[in-house]
């Protein structure tokens, strides 16, 4: 879906809409309406291109959505970002979707994923520092107090650091460590050897354990 389509508001309708020979009629009161077949015929149009369809599903489950993300992720701001990614997917996916009278499980679903996967890249950086630390202590185990109280600046210096690296080091470094892939597939990626990929990320490692060197010496 062209961002274009978007209103200033993440989650607003498209303002540029197709023509279309039936207008969707308003759903003024959710509770009074049969959801789940509206649904499936407003995907159906969303099939064709009609963005007015895919309009009236944003407007009906956005609210739900967010609050839905809000409460699994305590931060609203981050909710509407999940959620506007979640109906881009949809939109995008609309050739393939199957009417079973279960859109609002397969929004939500998507959605559910996303954050996920987040949360999974997220815990795969937290576990990127203490690995950079832990091979450094093995070769200077002098203890520090700054050691102690590096937190989310740390993680920031980490994410610098890698943006320093060189690329022929930083990506297999990012896809073996961040991303979780297996060496195999990011030697296809990359179009190397599995063995050049495991060298890659040992010296791209090293790399970093040495440009964030004043970390573990209390700089």
């Amino acid at each position: 879906m062209p961002v274009a389509a978007l209103r200033s508001d993440p989650l607003a309708a498209p303002t540029k809409l197709r023509s279309t020979a039936a207008k969707t009629t308003a759903v003024s009161d959710p509770a009074k309406a049969d959801h789940t077949a509206e649904d499936g015929r407003l995907m159906a149009r969303v099939k064709a291109g009609d963005e007015q369809a895919f309009a009236d599903l944003v407007d009906r489950y956005k609210n739900p959505l967010v609050n839905y993300l809000t409460q699994l992720t305590r931060s609203r701001e981050r909710a509407e970002d999940l959620a506007q990614d979640a109906f881009v997917r949809v939109y995008r996916a609309a050739g393939r979707y199957q009417e079973r009278g279960q859109f609002q499980a397969f929004l939500f679903r998507i959605a559910t994923n996303q954050l996920r996967t987040e949360e999974r890249k997220a815990a795969r950086w937290r576990g990127l520092l203490p690995s950079l630390k832990a091979e450094h202590r093995r070769r200077a185990p002098v203890p520090s107090p700054q050691r102690a109280a590096l937190g989310s600046e740390a993680v920031d210096a980490v994410t610098r650091a890698l943006g320093r690296l060189p690329l022929h080091y930083r990506a297999p470094v990012v896809l073996r460590e961040i991303e979780g892939w297996p060496y195999a597939r990011i030697a296809k990626i990359l179009g190397c050897r599995e063995g050049t990929v495991k060298s890659r990320v040992h010296r791209g490692k090293s790399l970093l354990r040495k440009d964030l060197s004043e970390y573990w010496n209390g700089g």
